[in-house]
């Protein structure tokens, strides 16, 4: 792909491919069971008031498990998960880009270094080898649970700005994310297992060579959240703001993919009758942080096709491994998981326009 001098030469990126080669992104089934020893084990890692240990009865576990504790009354977050669901330049990267974002003055988790002073903490285990950091918790209440006034939804947009400018101007150091291209690699290489899996490879394909057509500059790709969703921003009344948690998906992308699955997640919240309303004021906060890049709306169907695929591939994955008598909500997790693999294959292999 040859670029003009605004735009981004994706041989950038291209080096860091084959490190990435084989990583898994989502954990397996087997790892979403509670693993309270495991936890307190990789807490041990830090500082921790000892009674606060209770609190774990309130973990969850997705594409990491999430433990909290306390530390002389302050609640703090352990994150965990197998080193074989994870890549370590990803998560290096992702943690050297919060402090980026922090000294910036942009509401994102601060990580707690451990006893010896390392953000990240690789430890062996009964279990295995984890990966394990520490967060302090963010102010305010998921937006989900606010009243999605039109303030907040406001403020929601205008931190979607603030993130997409500050991403612009940045400039990675030791570690680097992944980009779009790495994970279409990603998703083919998962693929090969699936010989099946036809549509799903076509759309790959499609996406692809979509994609090579979009001039990929700096004021329109970088590294954005992906997941900038109403469970991953948190909004603060008393002061009036948003934080913004779990980066963990973050990767180079247009940043139309951020704008739709946000405006996706605010729409599961508004009355449809309302929903065209507050759409405007979310866009309207947010081009008041960042200019709006002229193809966005264009990209953005291929930019859902694209998160559809991703997802799809990533359940694929993370499903396929089964036992007998498995326990019950394992049963109905299979289920939903099917379903909803079942809509995103929807236009796969359809022709992108």
């Amino acid at each position: 792909m040859k670029c003009s001098s605004d735009e981004i030469d994706f041989t950038y990126f291209a080096a860091s491919y084959m490190t990435l080669k084989g990583v898994i992104r989502i954990l397996k089934l087997k790892y979403l069971f509670h693993n309270e020893e495991l936890a307190s084990m990789l807490l041990g890692y830090w500082k921790f008031d000892q009674l606060s240990l209770e609190l774990f009865k309130y973990y969850r576990i997705s594409s990491n498990a999430i433990y909290p504790f306390q530390d002389q009354d302050q609640t703090r977050l352990l994150r965990f998960a197998p080193r074989s669901g994870k890549f370590r330049e990803n998560v290096m990267a992702e943690l050297e880009f919060l402090r980026y974002l922090r000294s910036c003055g942009y509401s994102v988790p601060e990580s707690i270094p451990a006893r010896d002073s390392e953000e990240l903490v690789i430890a062996t285990t009964p279990w295995g080898e984890y990966y394990a950091s520490v967060f302090k918790r963010v102010a305010g209440v998921q937006l989900s649970s606010t009243s999605l006034g039109n303030e907040i939804v406001y403020g929601y947009g205008q931190a979607l700005g603030q993130l997409h400018r500050l991403s612009s101007e940045y400039v990675p150091g030791n570690h680097r994310r992944w980009s779009h291209l790495d994970v279409l690699h990603w998703i083919e290489d998962i693929l090969v297992g699936f010989p099946n899996e036809k549509a799903a490879k076509t759309e790959a394909r499609l996406l692809r060579d979509f994609f090579a057509t979009i001039p990929a500059t700096k004021a329109n790709y970088g590294l954005i959240h992906y997941d900038f969703e109403y469970d991953n921003v948190f909004y603060d009344e008393a002061t009036r703001s948003c934080h913004v948690i779990d980066f963990d998906d973050a990767m180079y992308h247009w940043y139309a993919l951020d704008i739709a699955n946000a405006l996706d997640s605010l729409q599961d919240l508004i009355d449809p009758q309302a929903y065209a309303d507050k759409k405007q004021l979310f866009m309207e906060g947010y081009a008041a942080e960042y200019p709006l890049a002229d193809e966005h709306a264009d990209i953005m169907p291929a930019c859902r096709r694209f998160a559809s695929l991703y997802g799809y591939a990533r359940t694929l994955h993370s499903t396929a491994e089964q036992w007998l008598h498995e326990p019950e909500w394992m049963v109905h997790l299979r289920a939903r998981l099917a379903e909803s693999m079942r809509k995103k294959s929807g236009p796969f292999g359809i022709k992108i326009s």
